[in-house]
């Protein structure tokens, strides 16, 4: 019989999915943008993360930002926001 995955169980690997903090990167070409301590769900088995709408969206507006001044190195945190449930 197959196991029925549950809402908390990882996706990749079935490990569980837990409230905590991931290191977000991008490389955009001309510059990286680094955003640590960003709330997100990650997985306790395989390290998966996943970032709520909120979270995804002061990501975007921050690589935006970095990417209109063009800088070529951005390093930043979201410590303030909650964890994510």
């Amino acid at each position: 019989m197959a196991r029925k995955t549950k809402i908390t169980d990882c996706p990749l690997c079935k490990g569980h999915k837990k409230a905590g903090h991931a290191l977000f990167s991008v490389d955009m070409g001309f510059g990286v943008v680094v955003v640590r301590h960003v709330p997100a769900t990650v997985c306790d088995q395989c390290g998966a993360e996943w970032f709520s709408d909120t979270v995804a969206a002061r990501l975007e507006s921050i690589v935006s930002r970095a990417r209109a001044r063009k800088a070529l190195v951005e390093v930043t945190t979201l410590e303030e926001l909650p964890l994510a449930a």
